[in-house]
């Protein structure tokens, strides 16, 4: 097993700090319980719901399991993991720990609000790092200053409830329907972690849910699996350029109050650390906390470090997944929200997107000229999300590849049969 000693870059209290508490035996309170600045009010305490009393929390006898619209009822797996009516869990619960925070003590978003992309070009910095989701034509950003104290906003885009969630400490963004069975409910945090990863729970029946590939894990919608829309990390300048009539969520509106802007795990994004509170196997074909573009298509999985797919101003790199042919786009400007103590302030890390490199009827190859990226077939413009905007094929969209930018621990935690390009 690699391990390394985490040092604390000069001035970051914050990591110093997580050493101290983790050589105390405490839990990572300090750092990811999004615990509230000294002036928080009482009112903003919040804790986990109980089951909503409707058909969601009852089954129908005269079927062979739930019919549709219709949820599993049984006991909560935030009071115990090891109900005899639960179906056999898909993760071992003893490796489900307390993170610190109580179900819901970091509080999602509920009632987001938003603001008109046009009309707030400057409202964060350019190179800071939003959560970038499109579904039906409404494109909102996420920004992941929020998200770093949230970790999930519930929300409805272009008509579908969604629950957009980010894990600080795998530095994973994943975007689900939040309907199950036909059932529409919200999701929490649960205040554990599986493999150092957010574990989440719906408020229907309280199942736990691992964040990172949105499976029912324990509890009774145990081997339940969630739809997931690709809602990479982009730039905010990339998103406001790609999407200049999409919308941007407004943090200070977010109910809470938090020192939005300071990274709370300062030092973290780095290849030397060792994942926080991470038990299990690490896979040493990679530094663990290495950066890498994960990605699952047609039954394969692969990770691309991310040194392999970025370089210069922009870079568009075929790939293959199992024996499907992709493209991944990287362009520069995007800071590391977990680097630096101020998101704003972290490394570039740049941000990715994932391809069929097919449209028009052909299969295309890219490159990219320094602004956009173009196809060697038809000299056709692309932006960062799949468009063409100029050449023959404008207005066509590459079909977009769900992926994640995240740590290599995680990756291959959760894709324990991946292949890895890197170096």
């Amino acid at each position: 097993m690699r391990t390394h000693s985490v040092v604390p870059p000069e001035g970051s209290a914050m990591i110093a700090r997580l050493m101290l508490l983790v050589a105390g035996g405490a839990l990572f309170l300090a750092a990811c319980s999004g615990a509230s600045s000294e002036d928080d009010s009482a009112e903003e305490t919040t804790t986990a719901t109980d089951p909503q009393p409707t058909a969601a929390t009852t089954t129908n006898p005269d079927v062979d399991g739930p019919a549709v619209g219709v949820l599993a009822s049984g006991p909560s797996a935030l009071d115990s993991m090891f109900a005899d009516e639960f179906p056999e869990p898909l993760i071992d619960p003893d490796e489900v720990i307390s993170g610190g925070p109580p179900p819901d003590g970091i509080p999602p978003i509920d009632d987001p609000v938003f603001l008109d992309v046009v009309d707030n070009l400057e409202l964060l910095p350019a190179n800071e790092p939003v959560v970038a989701l499109e579904i039906n034509g409404d494109a909102r950003a996420y920004p992941i200053r929020a998200m770093v104290w949230h970790e999930i906003v519930n929300d409805t885009v272009g008509g579908v409830p969604v629950s957009v969630t980010y894990c600080p400490l795998c530095n994973s963004a994943v975007t689900y329907e939040r309907t199950i069975n036909g059932v529409e409910t919200t999701f929490g945090t649960s205040g554990r972690l599986f493999a150092s990863a957010l574990v989440m729970y719906d408020r229907a029946t309280e199942t736990l849910w691992t964040h990172y590939n949105g499976q029912a894990v324990i509890g009774v919608l145990t081997g339940e699996q969630l739809k997931a829309h690709a809602a990479p990390l982009m730039a905010w300048d990339q998103f406001r350029s790609t999407y200049p009539a999409g919308k941007v969520l407004d943090w200070t509106q977010s109910g809470f109050n938090r020192d939005y802007g300071r990274n709370p795990y300062t030092g973290y994004d780095d290849p030397n650390n060792t994942p926080f509170l991470f038990r299990g196997r690490l896979d040493d074909r990679a530094a663990a906390m290495q950066r890498v573009v994960g990605v699952t298509y047609e039954g394969s999985s692969a990770a691309f470090g991310l040194e392999t797919v970025s370089g210069g101003e922009g870079r568009a790199s075929a790939v293959k997944v199992g024996d499907s042919d992709l493209v991944v786009f990287w362009v520069a400007g995007q800071s590391s929200a977990l680097d630096a103590e101020q998101v704003s302030t972290g490394r570039d890390v740049g941000s990715t997107g994932v391809f069929i490199p097919h449209a028009g009827g052909r299969d295309l190859t890219f490159s990219y000229d320094g602004e956009h990226f173009v196809d060697t077939e038809t000299g056709s413009l692309w932006l960062l999300n799949g468009e063409a905007i100029e050449g023959e094929l404008v207005g066509d969209k590459l079909v977009q590849i769900a992926h994640l930018d995240t740590f290599w621990f995680a990756w291959s935690t959760y894709q324990p049969d991946t292949s890895l390009q890197s170096g």
